[in-house]
């Protein structure tokens, strides 16, 4: 039987029962598939807690799994070979512009928890929202959407709940309660008292590395499943997941798939923050500009190794504590970045970079130069974005008017204006700017063909 003959994937292949819905999810992704939709599948108590998730600015990936019902193949990539097993955990696949749908959920008082996948920038996009919200129409953006389903809530005297960011940002829990409560200060001052009292904000820790799905990977489901797969998800065999907040009216057992729970996250969050996604930053500049087009390309040029595990060094000063285990995670992700199944596409990991190198490189930078010492690893990850978006002037990234501004002077002065899009303070300084200008030459591409190890 060819792959075209091949059954669909949906519950009628697959065993598993729908659970109610009790969590809503904004952002359905192939991360959120890989990481929150596993743990809950793997819960103790997983047939208590189903969750409909809402997609971000398309609806394709929604109407691909509610094809499926909400099946999807989850696939272990290894060295050693791939493991295949069907999450069924999501039990609704929603558009995110179904604010009647969203609403219900939200109004419902058997919905317990709220996650969010909406990216880094999503967060700052809210205020855009509170005029649609004043004139009664629809928001457009992540937290906007979700402010009115909360007042929906408050209206419907639903109870509280808990709102659970999954995002790469540092203290994500009050980021997203200062979105939250934001917008609805500006929209209903009552409203956002309400949020104040029945609205917890969970911070994470999260870490599953995930590339986008490709047609191999489609097929390859097909082959050793015997189903045709349109939404499988691929991913690496580590997963890691660290929490800290209440949880009101309930959560799933995620211990129970391995999520540790904590009072304190902001160390597991600085180790995720500026290893894994800082390390990501600088082979995705530094790796691009060298030729390579994956992690693991990258990760075996010794220039780019050498640029990474400096930055390590420099980060490592700032992660106090035993608990931690810095040098064995620092020894997983060589294990994990050298997997060289996982085809982790460095032009995935280059998009946003001005909100992303301002949580990764800046603090590193800052706590180096406090110390004395002149942070050139952390400076190195600043200098090789501004080395490549001068050859990439078209890259996503929410500050890209600024960036493409920037990219018309010259000199240090260019240097100066990109720096300014993270840290104002910092290209205010001349020597952090020299500093900056002096490692992006060295990889400029022109020079590429003789970068020395000391430039790196």
């Amino acid at each position: 039987m060819t792959a075209g003959n091949l059954p669909r994937l949906n519950r009628g292949v697959s065993p598993a029962d729908k659970a109610p819905v009790r969590i809503v999810h904004l952002g359905l992704g192939a991360f959120h598939r890989s990481h929150q939709a596993w743990y809950t599948q793997h819960a103790g108590d997983s047939g208590e807690w189903g969750i409909a998730s809402f997609t971000g600015r398309r609806p394709d990936a929604a109407e691909v799994l509610a094809a499926q019902e909400g099946l999807f193949t989850l696939v272990e990539r290894a060295d050693s070979g791939d493991a295949f097993e069907v999450v069924g955990s999501i039990v609704e696949a929603a558009d995110g512009a179904n604010m009647d749908r969203l609403v219900e959920l939200l109004a419902a008082p058997r919905t317990a928890v709220v996650t969010l996948t909406i990216t880094e920038a999503a967060y700052g996009l809210g205020d855009d929202d509170v005029p649609l919200l004043l004139a009664g129409e629809k928001p457009t953006t992540p937290l906007g959407r979700l402010v009115l389903g909360l007042a929906a809530r408050r209206d419907a005297d639903a109870g509280p709940l808990a709102v659970v960011s999954c995002d790469n940002l540092s203290d994500n829990g009050n980021v997203a309660r200062n979105g939250v409560l934001g917008i609805a200060g500006a929209f209903d001052a009552g409203l956002a008292a309400w949020i104040e009292e029945n609205a917890s904000f969970v911070s994470t820790s999260v870490d599953r590395i995930t590339p986008r799905t490709t047609e191999a990977d489609l097929d390859a489901v097909a082959a050793s499943c015997g189903y045709r797969d349109e939404a499988p998800v691929v991913t690496e065999p580590f997963h890691n997941w660290v929490l800290s907040g209440d949880f009101p009216a309930g959560r799933p057992r995620w211990e129970d798939a391995g999520a540790v729970f904590v009072d304190d996250i902001e160390p597991y969050e600085n180790r995720k923050l500026w290893l894994l996604n800082g390390a990501h930053s600088i082979l995705a500049y530094a790796g691009q500009l060298r030729g390579h087009t994956t992690v693991a390309e990258a990760l075996n040029d010794s220039v780019c190794r050498k640029a990474v595990e400096e930055f390590w060094d420099e980060a490592s000063r700032h992660l106090p504590g035993d608990e931690l285990g810095v040098p064995g995670y620092r020894a997983a992700l060589l294990e994990r970045f050298g997997n060289s199944r996982i085809a982790h596409h460095l032009a995935q990991i280059a998009m946003d970079a001005t909100t992303k190198l301002r949580m990764r490189a800046i603090p590193v930078l800052r706590a180096e130069r406090t110390a004395g010492r002149e942070g050139a690893a952390a400076a190195r990850m600043i200098a090789v974005w501004a080395a490549f978006v001068a050859t990439s002037p078209g890259l996503q990234d929410p500050q890209s008017e600024s960036v493409a501004d920037a990219n018309q002077l010259s000199g240090e002065a260019r240097t100066s204006a990109l720096l300014a899009l993270l840290d104002p303070e910092l290209a205010g300084d001349p020597a952090v700017v020299e500093l900056v200008h002096r490692l992006s030459i060295a990889f400029a591409p022109a020079s590429n063909a003789g970068v020395s190890e000391t430039a790196a």
